[in-house]
């Protein structure tokens, strides 16, 4: 699609990447959710995130999947590779990897194991990616004990051209509010305080990366229209059938919740990979009922 054309905003789901019983990627599976979200109507899709299991990933699979991804989109939304890595180095190489498939921008998580980088340093960690990579980036700000501050992340969108948005995460509503009184021009600002979405759209957020757009995509599409269509009765009735789907997905071995959320729903979205484990029962009764509760499956 080009950086010039590129537009990230609306919704935009965070893949799940499918594994069989030998933990090998199922690209097969990985098309048909794809096809399956397209249809729904989203404005983008993002492989190898958080959602997609990125960090457990070799650059071989992130390849395989983000080259599958922007086959079976053919250029309708951009299509967004999650880098989930611990030095500049692997993430460049990485990046370059990815840029062979045709994505059309990366998220980047900022360096977080055992120390958090200072100001400084993480603009110049992204200044280096967007340079060596030649790839639009969206800052992945999502790790909870490494955040960076809003007023950082300010700078990065209004500094270095190669930085083109923000996904604010680490479920923290008040650096995304912070963002966005601060209406950075140099990029968008996208939401995954998933618990939140209807508020982060009201306060200006220009679209959404999270779990819970991909666990019922449509959905979460009707509820984006709404507010731009100035329904909010329509957008708060969404908001609170989204939010029993959230509470019962977040926990411990989200991942696999989520493909359990997908299979209650047709949807195969395959294994888990060790050391995650399988879903309780008493769990999958609680993700049925939010589904239920939602409107998306019949009681």
């Amino acid at each position: 699609m080009g950086q010039a054309a590129l537009e990230l905003t609306g919704v935009i789901p965070p893949l799940v990447t499918p594994f069989d019983e030998r933990e090998r990627v199922d690209i097969g599976k990985l098309r048909a959710e794809v096809r399956y979200h397209l249809a729904a109507g989203v404005h983008g899709i993002c492989v190898t995130g958080s959602t997609g299991d990125g960090q457990m990933l070799s650059l071989e699979q992130s390849v395989e999947i983000a080259k599958a991804a922007v086959e079976e989109v053919g250029g309708a939304v951009p299509v967004i590779a999650g880098i989930i890595r611990d030095s500049t180095a692997e993430v460049i190489r990485y990046g370059r990897a990815l840029k062979e498939t045709g994505v059309d921008a990366l998220q980047v998580t900022p360096v977080h194991y055992l120390f958090q980088p200072d100001e400084a340093t993480t603009l110049e960690y992204y200044r280096r990616i967007t340079a060596d990579t030649g790839l639009p980036v969206i800052v992945y700000n999502v790790i909870p004990y490494a955040l960076i501050p809003a007023g950082t992340v300010y700078r990065l969108l209004q500094e270095i051209p190669g930085v083109v948005g923000v996904k604010q995460s680490g479920g923290n509503i008040h650096h995304l509010a912070d963002l966005l009184k601060a209406a950075p021009t140099g990029g968008v600002v996208l939401t995954a305080v998933d618990d939140l979405l209807y508020p982060a759209y009201m306060l200006g957020a220009q679209g959404a990366v999270s779990a819970t757009l991909t666990v019922v995509p449509r959905l979460c599409v009707e509820q984006w229209h709404a507010v731009r269509d100035g329904d909010h009765k329509t957008a708060l009735e969404i908001h609170n059938r989204l939010l029993p789907v959230w509470r019962a997905i977040d926990g411990p071995n989200m991942t696999v919740r989520i493909k359990t959320a997908l299979a209650l729903q047709g949807r195969d979205g395959g294994r888990g990979a060790h050391p995650l484990t399988p879903v309780s029962t008493r769990e999958e009764a609680t993700i049925r009922a939010a589904l239920v509760e939602a409107g998306v499956l019949a009681a």
